[in-house]
């Protein structure tokens, strides 16, 4: 059991699964427990908040490029939905992961400008939780195409298709 798992841990689409709820769940998490931080006051609750959108921010990386390097065996065994739902997956992570940087950049602001400039640790709170929030919409709509791929049950609209009848 142990060595199908060491084996999976090698598999790019199997890395990709594994860590793609981060961007998605664990911001969503992280940023409810800043809202709770700032609701409470709690200066150690903020910072531990802001960094775990920051861990979950920077997650995004990782989950998109083992997506990429899976594209291929993922192809493999996708129908023609399937494929043309995971070339918009692919298109919307592409044009969306500069959220999750910015997000990451604001949220280091966050944690270490206050300590020399202390005036600015309420400001730089509330652009990291509304840049957050516009990531966490984001994820959610990168994971919409993502779901899709392989779950024919999620499939409630045909697939996105580009002018010229090419899918995405």
């Amino acid at each position: 059991m142990i060595d199908a798992f060491l084996r999976d841990l090698q598999r790019p689409e199997y890395l990709h699964v594994l860590l793609n709820p981060l961007p998605v769940y664990g911001l969503a998490v992280a940023l409810l427990g800043l809202v709770l931080a700032l609701c409470m006051k709690a200066q150690n609750g903020r910072t531990v908040a802001l960094s775990l959108i920051c861990f979950c921010a920077a997650s995004a990386w990782p989950v998109m490029h083992y997506g990429e390097a899976a594209e291929d065996s993922v192809v493999a065994i996708s129908d023609q939905d399937g494929e043309a739902w995971l070339k918009a997956h692919a298109r919307r992570a592409d044009q969306l992961i500069y959220f999750f940087d910015a997000l990451v950049v604001c949220s280091v602001a966050a944690i270490f400008a206050p300590m020399k400039w202390p005036k600015t640790g309420v400001p730089l709170m509330v652009v990291t939780l509304l840049l957050a929030v516009a990531s966490l919409v984001a994820g959610s709509y990168i994971a919409q195409a993502g779901g899709k791929i392989r779950h024919k049950e999620f499939r409630n609209v045909p697939p996105p298709v580009i002018e010229g009848g090419e899918s995405r």
